[in-house]
């Protein structure tokens, strides 16, 4: 493992965080009453794409702010391209999917990148990477504790030179999505084999017989546009060469596509957090109370030092997590990244938090941004891994040491 040095970013790298910082500024915030007024009238069961969204895409990628979480196609390294990534959190709507750098999509990306075929990288990867469809992932199941991924039960049976898969998914985030063109679900192909070796990730087209999205899923009543949807697939027959990988290498596969995507959901909560802070302290400068501005009560100024505290502290352990994984892999940043993963979304809903009770009856309406990014920091802490999952594997890491001072 690496020191805790970090390293000086590139010219490029401050140059595309200082694009970044205008488009976010100029572009993308201003554009969020269009962007929540289109939702707003099309209602929360309309998954239809504000129109305001293909222009915000096509002005970043004009900037050249598209696919800066993909090393092989930005240059950058994760360290450089998590300041960008957290300026993207400021907006969780907008932002990540106007520079292609949205959830699901830069897992599947980087699957398809790490293991796809040439055909499967010609055939999805390319009009992802162009932002041209979207794409969602299907993995977590109802009927079993998902946390625990060699649980799962949709089954995918070899037949001849095609598979057929049965089960039930749901959380299959970017489903409702009327741009998803393609699924990639992780199911069991052997029961029989070792317990890491029964599971393979497949592509399943979205329009294959057999798929029914069921219904979406709110995040704390917030219908996110692009959905969690239930899926059902029953009797989907594909292709034998639609296998992501290997056949049995699916957990694996898991491992290397969660790596990534775990520290950037981190990154992007950092940038939740500063635009929590931000509007907490706007609200006790302006906001006049028993005759004097909140910002003068003790109890308020200590909320804005905690919070500024705790986001510089999240801050570091995701930089160093990700330095981590440029010098040495997403492997030897696994634990790193399990800390990351528990304490940046602990540290954005506590200064979420703070900031929904500085701003009284309006933080917990639609008036401000801040119930909404509430309710998916706190789910956060449940998906890619609950914090029990990640906490148990930081404590057998420390478990493993040996300890520099004697018992």
């Amino acid at each position: 493992m690496v020191g805790h040095d970090l390293p000086a970013p590139s010219p490029r790298a401050v140059e595309l965080r200082e694009a970044m910082t205008r488009f976010m500024r100029e572009q993308v915030l201003p554009a969020e009453a269009q962007y929540l007024a289109h939702r707003a009238a099309a209602g929360p069961g309309d998954h239809t794409v504000p129109p305001v969204v293909e222009r915000l895409k096509r002005q970043a990628r004009a900037e050249g702010l598209w696919n800066l979480f993909l090393p092989a196609e930005s240059g950058l390294t994760q360290l450089e391209y998590a300041p960008i990534a957290e300026l993207s959190g400021w907006s969780l709507d907008l932002a990540p999917e106007a520079i292609n750098c949205q959830a699901p999509d830069t897992g599947n990306m980087e699957l398809l990148h790490l293991l796809g075929t040439a055909e499967q990288q010609r055939e999805w990867l390319e009009p992802l990477l162009a932002g041209e469809i979207r794409s969602a992932f299907a993995m977590t199941e109802p009927e079993v504790a998902s946390s625990d991924a060699t649980n799962i039960a949709t089954r995918i049976e070899r037949d001849g030179d095609t598979y057929v898969v049965n089960g039930r998914k749901w959380w299959t985030s970017g489903a409702m999505d009327p741009r998803c063109a393609v699924f990639i679900l992780m199911g069991k192909t052997d029961p029989s084999a070792a317990i890491h070796r029964q599971q393979t990730m497949v592509l399943i087209p979205r329009d294959t017989p057999g798929v029914t999205v069921v219904r979406d899923y709110p995040v704390l009543g917030h219908h996110d546009q692009h959905g969690h949807a239930e899926v059902r697939f029953d009797d989907v027959r594909i292709p034998a060469g639609n296998v992501v990988g290997e056949e049995g290498g699916g957990f694996a596969a898991a491992q290397a596509r969660l790596g990534p995507g775990r520290i950037h959901h981190c990154m992007r909560a950092l940038g939740a957090a500063e635009r929590a802070l931000a509007l907490l302290v706007r609200r006790a400068k302006d906001r006049v109370a028993f005759g004097a501005p909140l910002a003068d009560q003790g109890v308020v100024r200590q909320q804005i030092a905690e919070s500024r505290l705790e986001i510089e502290q999240a801050r570091l352990l995701c930089h160093r997590a990700s330095r981590v994984i440029d010098a040495d892999g997403n492997k030897a940043a696994r634990d790193l990244v399990a800390m990351a993963k528990v304490a940046v979304p602990r540290a954005a809903t506590r200064v979420i938090d703070r900031a929904i009770q500085v701003h009284g009856g309006a933080g917990v309406t639609d008036v401000t941004p801040l119930a909404a990014m509430y309710a998916w920091h706190r789910a956060m802490r449940l998906f890619d891994g609950p914090d029990e999952v990640h906490l148990n594997s930081i404590a057998k890491a420390e478990l493993r040491q040996d300890p520099a001072l004697p018992a």
